[in-house]
This record gives structure tokens, sequence and C-alpha cells, in this order.
């Protein structure tokens, strides 16, 4: 990822889900927050034990990685976003519902160029 770095510490994530503005699709919950104009993006993705074992849990995570990878050049930057997997019991989606839903939830965060 080009111009984002990624976020690491416990406390970052935990101030962003208390000051951080939420939006709610079917697979994911993105927590977005303005960080600095023109300073790059901060990324986090987490996956609670609810959402399923490892191997569920890491996959839906890679997808959420390779698909921010995907929609990176059209990302505004200067934001702090991080991606929470919701629980499911259903079977895991594709890459392309994944993709299609975080532009879905960044076009409504208003951080995507169209």
């Amino acid at each position: 990822m080009k111009f984002t770095e990624p976020i690491r510490k416990t406390s970052d994530f935990t101030r962003l889900y208390k000051s951080g503005r939420r939006y709610v699709g079917k697979y994911l919950i993105l927590y977005a927050s303005d960080y600095k104009p023109g300073g790059g993006n901060k990324l986090g993705a987490t996956a609670s034990k609810k959402a399923g074992k490892s191997v569920r849990r890491n996959r839906m995570r890679r997808l959420v990685k390779e698909s921010y990878r995907e929609l990176e050049p059209r990302v505004r930057e200067g934001f702090i976003l991080a991606f929470v997997v919701r629980a499911q019991n259903a079977e895991l989606p594709g890459f392309h519902d994944v993709c299609r839903e975080m532009e879905a939830l960044l076009n409504r965060a208003g951080i995507l160029n169209c």
C-alpha cells in the first residue's frame, strides 16, 4: 500500500472506536476519523473471535487489505480507517463482495474520489 501505513497499537484502535464515525455494512464496519491533511492514511483491519476460527478471521483480514489496495488510488488522503469484520454464520463472502461493500462504505463516508 503506497500511501497508507498500518495501525498497530491497541490505543490507536480504541481512540478511533470512541471518536471516529461509524459506517455499518453487511460484512464490514468502517470507523473513520481525520488524521492530517495530505499526510497519507492509516489503515487497520480487525476481526473478533466471534467472526470464526483463526483461518476464517485471517482470510477476512486479507480480503479487507487486498480490497483496500485495489481502491487505494481513489481514496482521499488524511484519514485513519479501521475495518472491523462482522460476525457471520453464513458462508465466507468473496473478494468482489468485500470490495463492493468497502467501496460503498468509503463512498458513504465521503472518503472515496469518484
